[in-house]
């Protein structure tokens, strides 16, 4: 994808469920991005357009596939364009999506708390929030300012919660201890591991 003075490489897989609907990810090795899932395929003919949820604000593509197996669109986001070519690699490596579970009413709400970063602290906060459609997550993490990771995955099984954000290869897995009203686990980044520990934040706590 040609942006202004830098061509930016990406990987994106298509392919059809068995039920018929297109499923997809998208990978951005310069942006972090790994796997974020595709939103609102549309595929008609020899045209193709999707939408990336959760980065860069949600940006369209649309493209049309040629004779070559090529497809040649557009990146559109927040009004301004990039021409993007992808050329046909091989087969699909698209993971079908997991199911989450809700997760018990002593673990929602909102919970906070810190690790060390190479000598810095780190600030997190997750809050959860069962509704009909699944258990609803916002994961935050920053030093000074929180900034929200695109949590694509939430299950309980029994004390331990598992909380994922695939896009960012980012994921929270800790126990949590009723008789503290902590969550006591590990998040891990890229290959690092670090002990975090959340405690429930009260309600109204300045944010």
């Amino acid at each position: 994808m040609q942006i202004p003075g830098l061509e930016l490489g990406l990987a994106v897989d298509l392919a059809q469920a068995s039920d018929g609907h297109w499923i997809g990810s998208i990978t951005v090795p310069g942006f972090g991005v790994k796997g974020s899932p595709l939103a609102d395929i549309v595929v008609n003919g020899s045209d193709v357009a999707f939408v990336v949820k959760g980065v860069f604000g949600d940006p369209k593509l649309s493209g049309h596939l040629a004779a070559d197996r090529s497809l040649t669109g557009d990146f559109a986001q927040a009004g301004n364009t990039a021409p993007f070519t992808l050329r046909q690699q091989g087969p699909a490596q698209v993971e079908p999506p997991r199911a989450g579970t809700p997760v018990q009413k002593e673990l929602e709400g909102e919970w906070r708390g810190e690790f060390d970063l190479i000598g810095n602290t780190m600030h997190a906060r997750l809050k959860l929030t069962n509704q009909p459609t699944g258990t609803v997550a916002q994961f935050a993490l920053g030093l000074k300012e929180v900034n929200d990771l695109p949590v694509s995955f939430v299950t309980q099984e029994g004390d331990w919660l598992t909380v994922e954000a695939h896009a960012y290869g980012a994921a929270y897995e800790g126990r949590f201890h009723a008789g503290t009203n902590e969550i006591e686990g590990v998040f891990e980044q890229a290959g690092l591991e670090f002990p975090l520990v959340l405690h429930k934040a009260a309600p109204g706590a300045a944010k």
